[in-house]
């Protein structure tokens, strides 16, 4: 058999990839990545460190002093909501295989000290240039650290780990240990440039007074801007400091074990920043008072045991939360550059080192931080940062959800404690929180990641993902196919549902383009069948011919399925396609053939713009040419598949299988803008002949009313409903015998037409006309000329008359219009670019099939397009 061992699946955060690793985890040959970090060192480490930064030592009084404790604990309980939430889709996503490196595709964040927050931290000088050369050091340092690789980065962040965890636990001891004390506060500026009286904040220690005044909310100026603070302002500022669950996730290719690091370290690291910040909470509401709060952000510094140490950790969350940013970054940019989805552009991310450490990654990204530095203004980004990092936990929870809609049953995590009520409330959070926190930059993100989308769905994306929204579609068209029930079908919501066999692409280009045409949104099938016995070949040749095909209806442009079939003979297989082609209510109602006749095949491949190629035959990313995938045009004079025998037989087949028959001939002289997707890109007048009766047994009378006539009006209107065929006028011809009375039938035909809402020129063309003899046939019963009880001259002089008389009315003007009843001598006018035809039944002894392709033959000589229908199924309804 063939290869009958599956890849491992890996399901990224944002797409799917099969990859598989070595047992060890070592890196691999090629420079793989090794992957030597624990669930520590890996994921609680720098989650933590960025769940943190500066917020914890600089944003807690700026939170509590202005919401209150009991508005603080609800935006923390909030926040955490949104954040849990997301880490449910992580774990989900990450527990359902092998994790690749990159992560999460997320946005590039650079966090820095705001060197405004606290008058203690004033201690270096200050301006552009001073504060571009301090990032640029600090960025410096980063980087250094990061391309040396991830073990480095690891001990760098354990050590940083180590010195904030001191300092917290610095803080947390000086609430206790500290006694009541009066801090002087900087004196803030005033109107006129001059100086407010100094204030002086209170640490009272454990007292219930203070905790009561600060139960409430308390929304004042912010002393560093000047603004005052609301609800959404204290929360986004809250908000941003607490964003950082993906710093675990984008080390996933340095992680001994991803899938269980990434779930557990992530849900460890959100717990003990969560009680990190409850505790601090109360502890502040407890022994501050509210101008202390609000007037002085870094207030740990004046109440600590030792002042250095909270500067230690200040400068040490700053720089942890750089650089789990950097090197996060860089494993994703050196994701997205393998994935080759923005080209050259990330090409240098691509280069590692032979240890398989992305360091062409990092210093793509420290690039791109050194130009943000020399933008400045940092604190302005602030809002979008926030915003992006919501966009990239919105994905998560939309892909997770996708996954779990999709109901593939390849999704199934280890982790089970989500659902898709936890993945679609994780959305909505996330984008209430997007335009709460800064509506312009939320509007901007997601029109930004619209047009990436757009831009990425255009490229087309690596075909090793695997798409969810095929998962999600299967998983809806299947539930609506279950719906869709044959037994409720009616007349009134018919249409044509075509399957159309093809025997060599090449030659069936416009019939394949105007049966897309025909269709009037129903189902559309190409059908083909392979000559052979599957008991003799040694697998099945008929799979591996999918993909040229599907090819041709994308180069085509037509909305069509492909379906094939092996069988000893056409006919066999044509049996096979009007049986088991379609699914459910979808099932073809018509089967369109082209024409048998003796005209040589064109090579349509080489006129049409569309299926143009180049000269050696290799298309651009090394895929053959769509030419070399099907044969030449047979030869004309070489044998057929298929016998004059079995081409009528194939007609009667689909006719007792109660489904309605088209033949389309000389569908190759039709004008390509008349098979065009657009309006047509010409004026030029066109008729479309419809002939609703059967002129091999050409009587008059209400003949044209039967249900075959009827159905040549349908598929005539429907094709005047294409743009391409709005130019066109609709004629229908009746015949009158030389003792009809004319107008009577034209009258009851206009009344029908009336009734079905169609616009038509009706004509009455007398029998015989343009021909040599006018003389009616003598009244014959259904099917006489056909099966040969006429004669077979007999037959094929009513064949010729009619022809003659069909080809006397191409290039005549008509009568006047839709409300004119001349017509049969009209001026020569515009040319008929497609005639309908009624197609008689077959002959009921198989022994008459190839007389009556001949009477086909003949009957339709030289009238250019046309199309022979039989139907066989009520198609027209007069009720709305």
């Amino acid at each position: 058999m063939a290869n009958e061992n599956s890849p491992l699946l890996a399901y990224r955060l944002l797409g799917e990839e099969g990859v598989s690793f070595p047992a060890s985890g070592a890196g691999g040959p090629g420079g793989a990545p090794a992957r030597k970090l624990s669930t520590f060192l890996g994921v609680v480490v720098p989650t933590v460190l960025s769940m943190f930064s500066i917020v914890v030592f600089l944003r807690i009084g700026f939170v509590v002093g202005h919401a209150g404790l009991l508005q603080a604990l609800a935006m923390l309980l909030v926040a955490y909501l949104i954040l849990a939430l997301t880490v449910l889709s992580v774990c989900a996503i990450a527990t359902n295989g092998a994790v690749r490196g990159g992560g999460a595709y997320c946005i590039l964040q650079p966090r820095w000290t705001d060197a405004t927050g606290s008058s203690g931290l004033r201690t270096l000088p200050q301006g552009y240039g001073w504060n571009l050369l301090y990032g640029s050091l600090l960025l410096g340092l980063v980087g250094g650290v990061c391309t040396l690789g991830a073990g480095l980065y690891a001990r760098a962040s354990f050590l940083t780990f180590l010195l904030v965890s001191g300092s917290l636990a610095s803080v947390l001891v000086s609430f206790v240990a500290v006694r009541p004390r009066d801090i002087p506060l900087t004196p803030r500026p005033g109107p006129n440039g001059s100086s407010l009286p100094p204030q002086v904040g209170h640490f009272t220690g454990f007292n219930s007074s203070t905790l009561k005044a600060n139960l409430g909310a308390g929304y004042a100026k912010d002393y560093t801007t000047g603004a005052t603070m609301t609800f959404a302002s204290v929360f986004a500022v809250l908000f941003n400091g607490c964003t950082g669950i993906m710093a675990g996730a984008n080390m996933s290719g340095e992680l001994k074990d991803p899938s269980r690091a990434i779930p557990l370290g992530t849900i460890v690291a959100v717990a003990y920043t969560f009680f990190i910040y409850i505790l601090l909470f109360f502890l502040s509401s407890f022994t501050c008072d509210r101008i202390l709060l609000q007037e002085d952000y870094g207030f740990f510094q004046a109440i600590s045991l030792w002042p250095p140490l909270v500067l230690t950790g200040i400068y040490a969350t700053s720089l942890s939360a750089s650089m789990s940013s950097l090197i996060g970054a860089s494993r994703i940019l050196h994701a997205l550059a393998q994935d080759n989805l923005f080209g050259v552009i990330l090409a240098p991310a691509k280069v590692i080192s032979q240890g398989g450490n992305p360091w062409g990654a990092v210093l793509y990204s420290w690039g791109l931080v050194q130009l943000v530095l020399l933008a400045g203004k940092l604190n302005t980004l602030a809002a979008v940062v926030t915003v992006f990092y919501l966009v990239a936990y919105a994905a998560v929870d939309l892909s997770c959800l996708s996954l779990e809609w999709a109901s593939a049953p390849n999704f199934r995590p280890t982790f089970s404690l989500f659902s898709w009520h936890t993945c679609l409330l994780g959305v909505a959070s996330c984008l209430l929180m997007m335009f709460l926190i800064s509506p312009g930059a939320a509007g901007g993100s997601l029109l930004l990641m619209g047009l990436l989308s757009a831009l990425l769905t255009a490229r087309g994306g690596p075909s090793s993902w695997g798409y969810v929204s095929q998962a999600l579609l299967f998983h809806q068209v299947r539930k609506y196919l279950l719906r869709l029930d044959v037994r409720k079908d009616h007349v009134k919501f018919w249409r044509p549902q075509l399957l159309l066999l093809v025997g060599n692409p090449r030659g069936a280009l416009p019939l394949l383009r105007l049966a897309n045409q025909l269709k009037k949104g129903g189902l559309y099938v190409l059908g083909h069948v392979t000559l052979g016995d599957l008991d003799s070949l040694p697998s099945d040749p008929v799979q591996p011919q999918y993909g040229a095909w599907l090819s041709l209806v994308d180069r085509a442009q037509v909305k069509a399925f492909v379906d094939l079939t092996l069988s000893p003979s056409v006919r066999q297989g044509a049996q096979h396609l009007l049986r088991i082609s379609g699914l459910g209510g979808m099932k073809p109602n018509t089967l369109v053939l082209g024409f048998y006749d003796d005209a040589a095949p064109q090579d349509h491949f080489l006129t049409d713009p569309a299926f143009s190629e180049p000269a050696d035959g290799i298309q651009e990313g090394g895929s053959p040419a769509l030419s070399t995938l099907f044969p030449p045009p047979r030869a004309p004079g070489s044998p057929r598949a298929l016998s004059p025998q079995d081409y009528v037989a194939t007609v009667a087949d689909a006719l007792k299988m109660n489904k309605n028959v088209v033949l389309a001939r000389a569908c190759g002289a039709l004008p390509p803008e008349r098979l065009s997707r657009g309006s047509g890109g010409t004026s030029q007048l066109h008729h479309v002949d419809v002939w609703p009766l059967n002129l091999l047994r050409p009587r008059g009378g209400p003949g044209y009313v039967d249900v075959c006539g009827l159905f040549l009006l349908q598929m005539a209107t429907i094709l005047g409903m294409v743009p391409a065929w709005h130019s066109a006028r609709l004629r229908i011809f009746l015949c009158l015998g030389p003792r009809e009375a004319p107008g009577a039938a034209e009258g009851r035909l206009r009344a029908l037409l009336s009734q079905l809402r169609i616009r038509a020129q009706v004509q009455e063309v007398v029998w015989g006309e343009g021909s040599a003899s006018s003389q009616e046939p003598e009244e014959e019963e259904e099917g006489d000329f056909v099966n040969g009880r006429r004669g077979d001259a007999e037959a094929e002089a009513l064949a010729c008359s009619a022809n003659t008389l069909v080809r006397a009315q191409q290039g005549r003007g008509g009568g006047g219009g839709p409300g004119g009843p001349e017509g049969g001598d009209g001026e020569e006018g515009p040319a008929t670019a497609l005639t309908f035809l009624y197609l008689p039944r077959p002959p009921a002894d198989p022994a008459r099939y190839p007389r009556y392709l001949a009477l086909l033959e003949v009957l339709s000589r030289d009238l250019g397009p046309t199309l022979l229908i039989h139907g066989v199924t009520p198609v027209t309804c007069t009720d709305l």
